[in-house]
């Protein structure tokens, strides 16, 4: 089988732009994925998320622009491109009556894969003890490492992954990620993740890329769009009453106040460290007690409101 040029990035989107009728889902968006670089796409609802994967599977064409994967087109090398990708859905169904052995053989023969590669998988995505379980009576978390595992099933070297987590417990969650961060260490694997939950995107990506109204408003390393949109840190607490928002406006480093929920304060301001013992002061000055208080970095979710003004949910 023809082989990937190891050079040649996993994906390149040049200016390309979706329309459906008069709505436009992507807007000449440009973006370059390295082979074995986990990449994140973070953006509320009707950002363009689904429809920019959707055209890097190949489901759709683009209006305008071109994608390459692994340096080819779609247009002829359907069949070399279908062999490279994995997907997972943020649900997928099942035959409930086939067991978790016979499911991973059906997708696997469209393969013409061995059956040792279906035990392999099992170890990966840790279900060797529900092997013989029927699909129907798995649980929410093994339905997905399942999922999973049928998207890993012939070596893909592009894994794109839909809310792959979504609706899942914590202690589920952590399991998908675990299984994802080994693919990381021990295959040249690139991912592309659309995600629902910062810490996610934080501790499996290595970049970010923040889509909204079909264009790419911010993307880099974590570290990267924190230092470069600069947005202070955080000082937030209830005082047992209402006190003066100017009055905490002057006090130095403070960049701004708001009100953000039953009487709790939110402070933006330069420096935790700088500004907390003049805050404190000035609320005792004040004959008032903090009944909570809370200091923070500025956090990725923290900066993808600042940018839309919207949180992902939205």
């Amino acid at each position: 089988m023809e082989k990937i040029d190891a050079e040649s990035p996993a994906i390149e989107v040049t200016g390309v732009s979706k329309s459906f009728k008069e709505l436009i889902a992507v807007n000449d968006l440009t973006i370059k994925i390295e082979q074995g670089e986990f990449v994140a796409l973070l953006g509320p609802n009707g950002a363009g998320k689904t429809t920019l994967v959707e055209m890097i599977e190949g489901l759709q064409p683009p209006s305008s622009g071109e994608i390459k994967v692994f340096g080819k087109h779609w247009q002829g090398n359907e069949d070399f491109l279908h062999h490279q990708l994995g997907i997972s859905l943020q649900e997928t169904r099942f035959i409930d009556k086939l067991r978790v052995t016979e499911t991973l053989a059906l997708f696997a023969s469209f393969y013409g894969l061995e059956s040792s590669r279906i035990d392999e998988v099992l170890g990966m995505i840790a279900l060797e003890d529900k092997k013989k379980s029927f699909v129907v009576n798995l649980s929410g978390g093994q339905r997905q490492r399942l999922a999973l595992g049928v998207g890993l099933l012939n070596r893909p070297r592009l894994l794109l992954l839909d809310e792959p987590t979504t609706g899942l417990d914590p202690t589920s969650r952590r399991e998908i990620w675990n299984i994802l961060m080994g693919l990381k260490q021990k295959e040249n694997t690139t991912m592309i993740l659309t995600t629902h939950y910062m810490e996610e995107a934080s501790f499996l990506c290595d970049r970010v890329i923040i889509l909204d109204k079909g264009k790419i408003i911010a993307q880099g390393t974590l570290d990267d769009l924190l230092t470069h949109n600069d947005k202070g840190e955080i000082i937030e607490f209830t005082p047992n009453h209402s006190l003066n928002e100017n009055t905490l406006k002057a006090l130095a480093g403070v960049r701004t106040v708001e009100i953000i929920n039953n009487g709790k304060l939110r402070l933006i301001v330069d420096s935790i460290v700088d500004v907390l013992p003049a805050l404190m002061h000035e609320v005792q000055e004040l004959d008032c007690e903090m009944l909570s208080l809370e200091c923070r970095k500025f956090t990725l979710d923290d900066l993808f409101v600042s940018l839309t003004g919207r949180t992902l949910n939205d």
